[in-house]
């Protein structure tokens, strides 16, 4: 029994403890006023102010001990700027609140955000993200969300990833939407991808206006389209979509973040329509932490908002968690000592609520302390930095079924990543990679993003209107019905090829750009500039691909030979040069090679002169002799026996050279005497503008760019329209009002000298240019599929049939030689082999020089040391002079004299030389001075010294 007593008395103690400590908890702390503007009506409404109450709740349970106590005063914006501005006005003015967090949109924020400028009130928002707020650069503005800005770079790697190449943005009409547009769009075009539309719907648009909206772009080959708008709007344009066709195979929808936060809060009605979707918003990491929180907050939400079913927590109430929170922190660091208002002193009645809007002095202190919140919050690192919240990583969800799944994240550092690594800092160098996506219709086929319009529309193509080269084009214009009567050509059938090589049917329609008598209706750069202006789809025709068109327009690859070059008539030199031979040498070679023949037959004359009776005799004959035997090489005719090997082995390599050079003369000459028949009358452009000469262009062409930029004056141009026009301006001369010469591409040049054969030809400069191709809008997904197919055509036989068709005839021209240039034969060419004739000559001269000073050193060594040089180089010289009878080819004869007695090689009849170099009188040298053989050269050599 005093058991059971106990026990409520216990229970009653507890309870009276509890209400003690708040009475004392009450009267220790201050309540500081903060305004909550919301649309209480909205998801996002309803969501945020349930996150902002249990933020409150848990933050001051979880700090009893703090001296503030955050009060909250509710208004309702009621969807409204002018709502949201005036409950902003009543807070501040009757409550005097220190902070105000919302409001929900940014058309809303941006004039409460004035407002709290004015009174020095810090405005905290967590879901008005649009861009253009931060413009404002106000200090009392936070943006305690993710600026819709972040998100673009995001979107546009995903359409970089697969290579999509055009995409429209489909945005709501309002101010909020708008201010996304332009980073978007930029970011689309920092990846080559072209935005040809932007689709604008307003917020009040009806169903039959939405569905009007779709079909228009229904009509556009564009099949990427990506949407940022409210997600009531946004999933009326998505079922509209699904029921108009435009949710099956082939299409693209990407949301931004506005829709994706919240899809799964709405009704299961309009899931069904967004099957495949991808989307992209923010991560948060999922600790323990939050999993808590969720299961708190849909039980307390469920309480609070029986009638809403489907409603997932989302980024938005989990920012409004972090705000209250970090306001909150800021509320307590800041203090109480400045809580009041200065009114202006204004006394006038007729004063406005804004005139007498008074100035919150706590403003200052408040702000400083929010730029200086950092925590860890349900969705991360939570702090500011300029008053916003730092880019983070995104996530990219793909619709399946009634919920998501993650195909992969997007990092400011990594770009798209299939699995996230926060410790990764380092740039991502490879291909960006996503998990498997389920596309709408279905599939896995990645779209390729554009299709052929279903509304049947053709491709209008312009072809260009001209009166010559009918070969390449050919309008027949018929002038009562004032259109195209047929129009053919090489380069028409060249593209009706290529349209049935592609992998899919391309209906087209060819459009003459001329005027309504079938005249040209501009040139070649204005009939590009259509296609620049949307007037046309393509031009196809004889365009080139120049750098300068490539700004405003796409080419295809080639399908011709490309290149400029300039064309000049043939001068007929029938009249022959006498000294014509001497031209297929340059006079330098003429000189070595004369020199050199000179140099052989000396050569020769040492190494034969004492062992050949050929190269004996008479100094004029000796002469004679050397240089016959050196010039008869050329026609190889010697006459004379070469006896010694080192004159053999100089002669072998000399006839080896001579053949080299006839051999080249003789080409050179009948390559020299061929062009001569051919000779252009101008060789360089130089000698045009040198003379002021007049120079020919094809009308409309950008040919003409060049010759300015060559720096030829308007006045030398000169156009034509046809062969037959180019040819009448050089007949008649620039004298006479023609020209020189003219400058045309080579396709061009070769049907013109088809026509004309032998009469003109081609002379340098030669321009590089990219050849003919097609020419599409800029970004044009047609653009790769068309150059495939081109390439299929050209490698194939169709093209080689095109080209019999329209071409053949005209490419045979035998006459023509594309190039004039010099046919004279340098000394660069064959310095090769004169030095190896030179080497060989002089090797052998210094073994023969040293093996006759050996044989001769007797002589040298019984010199007295007075003697002069020059005296020991004429007793050699004599010594050399003489024959040689100890070679093979005087033994014979020595037989034959010695057994006649007839003469003797060893009688001296004059002075000789004595021990010490003196000359003795005759017969008074011992046989032991100079003993037999070696005193006979040096007897011969001093028979005849003086």
């Amino acid at each position: 029994m005093m058991r059971s007593c106990t026990k409520p008395i216990f229970h009653l103690f507890c309870v009276f403890i509890f209400l003690l400590e708040g009475v004392l908890t009450q009267n220790t702390t201050t309540q500081v006023n903060v305004g909550v503007v919301l649309d209480l009506d909205s998801l996002v409404g309803k969501i945020g102010l349930s996150c902002i109450n249990m933020a409150l709740s848990d933050f001051y349970d979880t700090h009893a001990h703090y001296k503030t106590r955050m009060v909250l005063n509710i208004r309702d914006s009621k969807k409204g700027v002018a709502a949201a501005a005036d409950a902003a006005l009543d807070l501040m003015k009757n409550v005097q609140v220190q902070a105000i967090i919302g409001p929900r949109s940014s058309m809303q924020a941006n004039f409460v955000i004035n407002l709290g400028n004015k009174s020095q009130i810090p405005i905290i928002s967590f879901s008005a993200t649009s861009p253009s707020l931060t413009s404002l650069q106000s200090p009392y503005f936070f943006l305690a969300a993710q600026s819709s800005s972040n998100q673009v770079k995001a979107i546009s790697a995903i359409v970089q990833a697969f290579g999509w190449r055009e995409a429209v943005p489909i945005y709501v009409d309002n101010q909020y939407r708008e201010s996304l547009i332009p980073y978007l769009t930029e970011a689309l075009q920092e990846i080559n991808t072209r935005v040809p539309y932007l689709s604008v719907i307003s917020a009040l648009a009806t169903d039959d206006k939405i569905a009007e909206e779709l079909y228009k772009l229904m009509t556009m080959q564009t099949r990427v389209f990506i949407v940022h708008m409210t997600m009531s709007l946004g999933s009326r344009i998505l079922a509209k979509a699904k029921e108009i066709g435009m949710m099956s195979e082939g299409y693209v929808w990407i949301m931004t973040d506005a829709m994706t936060n919240l899809w799964r809060s709405i009704d299961a009605s309009p899931i069904d329509s967004m099957q495949g979707v991808v989307g992209v918003k923010s991560y948060v990491p999922k600790p323990k932490k939050l999993e808590n929180f969720t299961v708190r907050w849909r039980r307390k939400f469920q309480q609070e908002n029986p009638d809403s079913i489907n409603s997932e927590l989302n980024i938005v109430g989990l920012w409004a968690y972090d705000t209250t929170f970090a306001l909150a922190m800021a509320i307590e660091k800041a203090g109480t000592a400045n809580l009041h208002f200065n009114k202006p002193d204004i006394s006038s009645s007729s004063a406005t609520d804004l005139e007498t809007l008074g100035v919150s002095q706590n403003g200052p202190r408040l702000i400083q302390e929010l730029s200086k919140s950092k925590f860890r919050g349900l969705t991360g690192d939570f702090y500011f930095v300029n008053g916003q919240l730092q880019s983070s990583v995104f996530q990219i969800v793909n619709v399946i079924g009634s919920g998501e799944r993650r195909v992969g994240f997007w990092t400011p550092e990594n770009g798209l990543v299939r699995q996230l690594d926060l410790t990764n800092t380092s740039p991502n160098t490879s291909k960006p990679k996503l998990g498997p996506i389920i596309w709408p219709g279905d599939t896995t086929l990645v779209p390729k993003g554009w299709e052929t319009p279903t509304s049947g529309k053709k491709l209008r193509i312009g072809v260009p209107v001209k009166g010559g080269f009918s070969e390449f084009l050919e309008v027949v214009w018929d002038p009562l019905n004032q259109k195209a009567k047929s129009i053919k050509g090489y380069c028409i059938d060249v593209f009706d090829a290529v349209m049935e090589n592609m992998p899919y049917a391309v209906p087209y329609e060819y459009v003459p750009f001329a005027t309504p008598d079938g005249e040209p209706a501009g040139s070649y750069n204005d009939l590009i500039d259509q296609v620049y202006y949307g007037n046309y789809d393509a031009v196809v025709g004889d365009t080139t691909i120049v750098a300068n068109r490539s700004l405003f327009v796409d080419f295809t690859l080639p399908y011709t030979e490309s290149g400029v070059s300039m064309i000049v008539p043939i001068r007929d030199n029938k009249e022959k040069n006498a000294w014509v031979f001497l031209k297929p040498l340059t006079w330098d070679l003429w000189v070595t090679s004369g020199c050199f023949f000179v140099f052989i037959g000396f050569v020769v004359w040492i190494l034969e002169h004492r062992i050949n009776e050929d190269f004996r005799g008479p100094p004029a004959h000796q002469i004679g002799t050397s240089f016959w035997f050196s010039f008869s090489a050329m026609v190889f005719a010697h006459r004379e026996r070469v006896v010694s090997n080192l004159a053999r082995f100089v002669v072998i390599v000399w006839c080896f050279v001579v053949l080299i050079l006839i051999q080249s003369y003789t080409a050179s000459l009948t390559s020299l005497l061929t062009v001569e028949q051919l000779m252009p009358t101008v060789t360089d452009i130089n000698e045009l503008l040198k003379n002021r000469e007049s120079v020919g262009f094809l009308d409309g062409s950008f040919v003409e760019g060049i010759l300015l930029g060559l720096k030829f004056d308007k006045v030398q141009l000169k156009k034509y329209n046809s062969p037959e026009e180019l040819h009448e301006l050089f007949t008649k001369g620039s004298a006479n009002g023609g020209i020189s010469a003219a400058l045309d591409e080579i396709p061009g040049i070769k049907i013109f000298l088809s026509k004309y054969c032998g009469k003109y030809t081609t002379v340098q400069p030669a321009f590089k240019t990219g050849g003919f191709g097609f020419v599409f809008p800029k970004g044009s997904p047609l653009v790769t599929d068309v150059s495939r197919a081109i390439l299929n055509v050209t490698q194939g036989d169709k093209m080689e049939q095109i080209e019999n068709s329209w071409l053949k005839e005209e490419t045979v021209c035998p006459d023509v030689d594309p190039s004039v240039s010099s046919s004279s034969l340098g000394l660069e060419s064959f310095w090769g082999l004169f030095l190896i004739a030179g080497a060989a000559s002089i090797s052998a001269l210094i073994i023969f020089s040293a093996r006759f000073l050996y044989e001769q050193r007797h002589v040298l060594f019984q010199f007295r040391s007075e003697t002069s040089a020059r005296r020991r180089i004429r007793i050699l010289s004599r010594i050399f002079d003489q024959k040689d009878l100890s070679s093979h080819t005087f033994r014979k004869s020595e037989v034959r004299d010695h057994a006649s007695s007839t003469c003797s090689v060893h009688s001296i009849d004059q002075g000789r030389v004595t021990r010490h170099g003196d000359l003795a009188p005759s017969g008074s040298v011992s046989p032991e001075i100079f003993p037999s053989p070696e005193r006979s050269s040096l007897e011969l050599a001093n028979r005849n010294d003086p």
